[in-house]
């Protein structure tokens, strides 16, 4: 089968492997759609393992059932989750499924960039879901980072009426974005540094816009009432967005940082400020089985406008553009790859 091998962002060559062969309670997906991640071109943290194929927004069909797989059929219209949690440890009872251990070691194979995955057991055991009808397998690449953005906004309680500031309007800040509106919260700025993806934010339902080399406190006060942000949501790896994000958060507020910096980075926070204005700083990574069901759900009742997102198709051949296309963060949002094309 055909691949597309990371060597770094500006080199994912095609390459021919073996199909995956499955095991006992394993499965075979014939890969149909596979979104490009922001995290897919965060080289600092991919190059250390390359060569190797990435992509972990997935939908297709299953294509073989292994032996003691009697819940699933062939030609089942599924999204897989790359990374599951065992639900019994400590983190996962306590909440915390993605502090969980095995939630970090799992995977399928080889990855998303590929005609077709095998997926382990665990996996199907606990990452396998059927799309619905009304869910397209487009629209499922979606279900992996809107689930993110989800378990993002749920730990850290965004409700009718709250502020909300999103850095950065890639696809993590308009998901953001579109799923704040959802829940009521308003008004819903956005910042960027690109006037395309601050048309975009516009677009899914942010209430108004900050171009990021502005002075964004003060013009954050003027859209919202002279008051700081209840929330700020940390979209972007930049770290002058991370700073700017200490200035803009409100008393009682709550900074989410939903992208991680370079690292070894240290960000200085005003521990004395933050502790007398009641200021919560949280970090959120990745996505549990409940957050993964309420993304399919908000897909199915069009809730949230994926399908808009998409800025680019293209064939497996040319998931380098789609490498370049992401990691420039210019003139594209969501860019699918399609193995079968």
């Amino acid at each position: 089968m055909r691949v597309a091998m990371y060597y770094n962002n500006k080199d994912v060559r095609l390459e021919d492997v073996p199909i995956p062969q499955i095991g006992p309670g394993e499965v075979l997906v014939k890969v149909l759609a596979s979104g490009i991640c922001g995290s897919d071109v965060m080289e600092w943290y991919r190059i250390k393992k390359a060569p190797l194929v990435l992509g972990h927004e997935i939908t297709g069909e299953i294509a073989k059932l292994g032996e003691g797989v009697h819940n699933y059929k062939i030609g089942d219209r599924v999204f897989v989750s790359h990374h599951v949690p065992c639900n019994t440890c400590r983190y996962c009872l306590g909440g915390n499924h993605t502090a969980c251990e095995t939630l970090h070691k799992t995977n399928y194979d080889p990855g998303g960039f590929a005609e077709y995955i095998r997926v382990p057991p665990v996996n199907v055991e606990r990452g396998l879901f059927v799309l619905p009808d009304e869910v397209s397998f487009e629209d499922g690449t979606f279900i992996e980072p809107l689930a993110c953005v989800v378990r993002g906004q749920r730990l850290t309680g965004i409700q009718p009426g709250h502020s909300v500031l999103v850095m950065g309007s890639g696809i993590a800040g308009l998901l953001h974005v579109a799923l704040a509106g959802v829940l009521g919260a308003g008004p819903v700025i956005a910042t960027d540094i690109n006037e395309y993806r601050l048309e975009a934010a516009q677009q899914f339902g942010a209430d108004s816009v900050i171009y990021a080399d502005e002075d964004v406190l003060s013009r954050l006060r003027q859209t919202n009432e002279n008051r700081n942000a209840d929330f700020v949501i940390v979209c972007t790896g930049a770290f002058s967005a991370f700073v700017q994000a200490l200035r803009c958060v409100d008393r009682g507020g709550t900074v989410l940082f939903f992208a991680p910096t370079d690292p070894g980075a240290d960000l200085p926070v005003p521990v004395n400020d933050f502790w007398r204005k009641s200021i919560k700083l949280m970090p959120s990574y990745g996505a549990s089985p409940l957050d993964i069901t309420m993304a399919i759900q908000l897909i199915r009742a069009g809730k949230v406008l994926v399908h808009q997102m998409i800025t680019h198709r293209l064939s497996l051949g040319k998931t380098d553009l789609g490498f370049r296309l992401v990691a420039e963060a210019k003139e594209s949002i969501k860019v699918i790859i399609e193995p079968h094309r």
